[in-house]
């Protein structure tokens, strides 16, 4: 099932909404089409990023703009051959490079689709890191745009989380700890904070 209200900006007419969604709705299938475990990735990222920008006290249109771009931000892997999808981490480093180029590649679609350039940002960086290790432009702290730091670490609790068939609930405090230990190195450290918060004191989310 696709979500039938995505965009919510006051400034947004009815009929732009409604051309919005349209196209939001398509990338999605599209996506679900690659991948279901990746559409349903993206389902979960949307959640939790929003519910963190929530707990930060965002603004509306801020926190809209999240949940639209954690919808998204693996759009880019439409793209890739489904070889690599399927076996990363665990393919050439040729295929790695390939991989690495999705958040350039999910920009570029997004660029072809009206009404979508604030974004473009959060997709393209959503894999930059807190002190410049990311991708693809390498940028650091506070220069990475809030949403694509937000994303980023929902995008990473959740591939922790499902990355394992096995997953138990029990293994939540080691997910908590290691990304307590990226605080300040891999992610921002406020982001941190406010995450940690949303997932681990049963705060809505969705």
């Amino acid at each position: 099932m696709y979500p039938t209200s995505i965009f919510q900006s006051a400034e947004l007419s009815i009929d732009d909404k409604n051309k919005l969604n349209m196209v939001i709705n398509h990338l999605l299938f599209l996506m679900r089409i690659k991948s279901v475990s990746l559409y349903e990735h993206s389902q979960r990222v949307s959640n939790l990023a929003a519910a963190t920008a929530i707990y930060m006290r965002l603004t509306a249109n801020e926190i809209t703009l999240i949940r639209n771009a954690g919808l998204l931000h693996d759009i880019g892997l439409i793209c890739v051959p489904n070889h690599v999808l399927t076996n990363y981490p665990y393919v050439s480093k040729r295929d790695i490079q390939v991989y690495k180029r999705h958040p350039d590649l999910g920009a570029n679609i997004l660029e072809s689709c009206p009404g979508m350039d604030d974004l473009i940002p959060l997709i393209r960086f959503h894999h930059e890191r807190w002190d410049g290790t990311g991708y693809p432009k390498h940028l650091k702290k506070i220069n990475i745009p809030l949403g694509a730091r937000i994303i980023a670490l929902a995008s990473y609790y959740d591939d922790v989380i499902f990355s394992s068939p096995d997953f138990k609930h029990k293994d939540r405090p080691e997910v908590s700890r290691a990304i307590f230990s990226g605080s300040g190195i891999l992610f921002d450290p406020d982001v941190v904070s406010a995450f940690l918060n949303v997932v681990f004191h049963n705060l809505k989310i969705g």
